[in-house]
């Protein structure tokens, strides 16, 4: 009875020992005696030879990096921005992906976005990246970070400058420019409303 017992238990934990479970939103990849596999494993169980094989997880969900960085400008202003990067790993490139970056690529991503940011912000105006042109930068963010990893397995979703935080003596400027432009609006509804009256 306790031999069956004690048998049970072995069968049992070499069962479980040789399953991985494959949850949603990630890939497995079997390595056996340190070859990877072609194949991509979606959610499940996937059974392999705990003896000389090992399943590799990652995920292909849409995952994020907060970046906080300064930007330069074209006037050679530095520009602090708080920025989010959406990428994701291809489904059909995990294999790949494993072989030529590993698994922990976010630095990769980190590093590619940093010169493409510089690369584009140069171009514009630091009042620029306050303004309506954010999403033509954010644009073109992108477009210089997917040609840089083409053929990655890597694909970037967006780019969001979600904060931009001017100079002290533009922000400075450009507020009093406002405030002078409001004035003189100010001025001129005084003036046709006294010429309304005369």
């Amino acid at each position: 009875m306790k031999r069956q017992i004690i048998h049970s238990a072995i069968v049992i934990a070499c069962l479980f020992s040789s399953c991985a479970i494959i949850r949603p939103g990630e890939v497995g990849v079997k390595q056996r005696l340190g070859k990877l596999s072609d194949r991509t494993h979606t959610q499940g169980v996937v059974w392999f030879n705990p003896f000389v094989t090992k399943v590799i997880k990652t995920s292909v969900q849409i995952n994020n990096i907060e970046l906080s960085l300064n930007l330069p400008s074209k006037e050679g202003l530095s520009v602090v921005a708080q920025i989010s990067i959406l990428y994701r790993i291809d489904e059909r490139s995990v294999p790949s992906v494993i072989r030529n970056i590993g698994l922990t690529y976010e630095p990769i991503i980190s590093n590619v976005f940093r010169s493409a940011s510089a690369d584009v912000c140069s171009k514009y105006f630091a009042k620029d990246m306050h303004s309506g042109d954010r999403v033509e930068i954010e644009k073109a963010i992108r477009q210089l970070m997917m040609k840089t990893m083409e053929g990655k397995g890597i694909f970037v979703e967006s780019v969001l400058l979600k904060s931009i935080q001017l100079p002290r003596t533009l922000s400075k400027a450009i507020e009093e420019k406002l405030e002078s432009e409001q004035q003189a609006q100010r001025m001129e509804f005084v003036l046709q409303a006294a010429r309304r009256e005369a």
